[in-house]
């Protein structure tokens, strides 16, 4: 199945915009970021209330740029919070849609990603996807297990962008990507550095949680018995804890502050604190990618940076100064995360992947 060029419309919801773009195969033909103002989102107790607020406000966006349904073969949605699958692009089945509804996996802006796609989709009869939501999991079961039964870890973290880059790291070495050993490691407001065998992330730290590095916004890994007594101390709340952990951690909590340009300009102006912490999120950084070139046995293809950081010589000079030793080396900055929707629902169009089904993978 291959003709084109195919139209594709691309949702992805955030927590104060929506950002829309319209591809032609590879290349974007149009796009915007919806900017939803907080007063209006107050008014809804739950994220699935706010999809005709935000559907609406898309719809107008087509109807401005004269974007019919019926012109379309494909609208890709960012996939939100759902059961662990497999990476790939997804049908958005009822099944699916259900559970992002009812936010079965939890609560987040991204669970609208796929229910706006679903519904323009099927104004137009056509079908709605996902593509390699956070919930990617392919972990090996060796990786799961902690020193407690209670505790497993999850895998949770930036899959759109590492499976994207490593699909280009891929192309650059003239291979597929199922026949490469790759680290890919993101480096954002939350870093995740994922051992990538054959296609595979088999291992990576749970971003979002607080494990690996600790990150401009994120705590990273902390000592336990340190957390553990905190947590207990009657200090702070549970909600307090969660936020320290996810979005108050990391380069905040040291320096205030969670934009890395702004860290580089302190220390230019001789800021020695400000200094550490860049140079110790680095160091964690390398320690995460030594951590997965053990578990990919030493036997490395290929190394890339990505994500907002890797913008960043003097940091990522920082993170290779340890670990440029292990493998080739691809740095590519930013996320690209309409390309890469986008470029999933192509590969389904062009007939170079086949869809995979949401509700028979909970079977």
């Amino acid at each position: 199945m291959s003709r084109g060029p195919f139209r594709i419309l691309v949702v992805n919801p955030g927590s104060t915009s929506t950002k829309i773009a319209l591809f032609e195969d590879e290349a974007q033909r149009d796009s915007a970021s919806l900017a939803h103002p907080a007063d209006a989102l107050s008014r809804f107790i739950r994220i699935a209330d706010q999809l005709p607020f935000r559907l609406g406000a898309v719809e107008s966006f087509m109807a401005e740029r004269d974007i019919r349904p019926a012109s379309l073969d494909a609208v890709v949605g960012r996939g939100g919070l759902l059961r662990p699958m497999e990476g790939g692009t997804y049908a958005v089945d009822d099944r699916m849609a259900e559970d992002l509804r009812t936010a079965a996996e939890g609560e987040h802006a991204s669970n609208l990603g796929g229910l706006i796609a679903r519904v323009i989709a099927d104004q137009a009869g056509i079908s709605a996807y996902i593509v390699d939501p956070v919930v990617v999991d392919e972990m090996d079961e060796v990786a799961r297990l902690t020193g407690l039964p209670e505790f497993r870890r999850r895998s949770i973290f930036h899959a759109l962008n590492q499976k994207a880059v490593a699909r280009e790291a891929g192309r650059r070495l003239n291979r597929p990507v199922q026949s490469l050993r790759l680290i890919v490691a993101h480096l954002g407001g939350g870093i995740s550095v994922g051992a990538h065998r054959e296609g595979r992330v088999v291992d990576v730290n749970n971003a979002l949680d607080g494990d690996g590095p600790f990150s401009p916004e994120r705590s990273g890994g902390l000592p336990s018995g340190q957390l553990a007594d905190w947590c207990c101390s009657g200090k702070a709340s549970l909600s307090e804890i969660r936020r320290k952990l996810t979005g108050h951690g990391g380069m905040v909590a040291h320096l205030g502050t969670n934009d890395l340009v702004e860290v580089e300009r302190r220390i230019a102006a001789g800021d020695r604190t400000a200094a550490l912490v860049r140079d110790a999120m680095a160091y964690q950084t390398a320690k995460q990618i030594g951590a997965m070139a053990a578990v990919l046995e030493g036997r490395v293809d290929a190394l890339v940076l990505t994500g907002g950081l890797a913008a960043s010589a003097v940091f990522t000079e920082a993170v290779l100064a340890r670990v440029r030793w292990i493998a080739p080396v691809f740095v590519l900055p930013g996320e690209k995360e309409m390309e890469s929707l986008a470029q999933g629902g192509l590969r389904i169009l062009r007939g170079e992947e086949t869809p995979g089904s949401y509700a028979a993978s909970g079977d």
